[in-house]
C-alpha cells in the first residue's frame, strides 16, 4: 500500500479520471458513487478486531489540530466520501453537483476520492488544503463539510490498535497534534473509531 500519511493512500485505481468522466458519473448524471461510510483502504484494523483487543486507551487520548496539514499531504492517496458528504461540500462551497464532481473529485476503484493537486516537491494536497490563507498554517476550504475519513483523523481503527500504532500515527506523517491537547474521552473515541469501520 504505500506509506500513510493521515490520509489513506491507495493504489491503482483511475486517479487519472478526466473531468468529463466524473461529471458523466456524477450523482445524477450516470453512475452513482458507492453508498456507504468513509472507510479506510485495505490493511486497515476492523471492528472484530477491535473489538478482541482491549481499549489501551480506556483512560482517553490527547489531540488537537495544530493546523499542519500534514495529514491532508503525501504521497498519492484518496480521500473517500459518500454522495451525501460530495452534496454537503457541492453546498458548503456553493457548486451544483455535476460541477463539484467534476472539479473536485475522481473516480478510484469504482468510487470517488477528492482530487490532489501535486506540488513542485512531488506531494500530493487535498485539492481543498489551504496553504495561503493564515501563513505557516493550513486549512481546509470544506472544513464545516469535510468527509468522515477527515472528521475522524487520527481516531482510525488501525491507529488505535496499540499504543504502538498510535505513536507510529504521531511519527508519520508526522502528527504534532497527536498527545497533545484536551483529553478526548474513550466515549468519544469509539464513536469517532466505529464512524470509520470498513462495511
Amino acid at each position: 500500500m504505500g506509506e500513510r500519511r493521515g490520509r489513506p493512500r491507495g493504489e491503482g485505481g483511475d486517479a487519472g479520471s478526466s473531468p468529463d468522466a466524473a461529471e458523466k458519473e456524477a450523482p445524477g448524471s450516470g453512475e452513482a458513487p458507492r453508498k456507504g461510510l468513509a472507510t479506510r483502504t485495505p490493511g486497515g484494523a476492523g471492528r472484530s478486531q477491535l473489538e478482541q483487543a482491549p481499549e489501551w486507551y480506556r483512560d482517553g487520548l490527547r489531540f488537537e489540530c495544530t493546523l499542519c496539514g500534514n495529514c491532508c499531504t503525501g504521497p498519492e492517496g484518496v480521500v473517500w466520501f459518500t454522495p451525501e458528504e460530495g452534496r454537503a461540500m457541492a453546498a458548503a462551497l456553493d457548486l451544483d453537483e455535476a460541477t463539484f464532481y467534476r472539479r473536485h473529485a475522481r473516480r478510484v476503484d469504482g468510487r470517488w476520492s477528492l482530487r490532489e493537486a501535486v506540488l513542485e516537491d512531488g506531494r500530493h494536497d487535498c485539492v481543498f488544503l489551504d496553504r495561503g490563507t493564515i501563513p505557516g498554517k493550513a486549512l481546509c476550504r470544506v472544513y464545516s463539510a469535510r468527509p468522515t475519513q477527515c472528521r475522524t483523523w487520527p481516531f482510525w481503527p488501525e491507529n488505535l490498535t496499540s499504543r504502538r500504532a498510535w505513536t507510529n500515527a504521531k511519527a508519520r506523517p508526522p502528527c504534532p497534534g497527536i498527545d497533545s491537547g484536551p483529553l478526548i474521552p474513550v466515549e468519544a473515541i469509539r464513536i469517532l473509531r466505529d464512524a470509520t469501520v470498513e462495511g
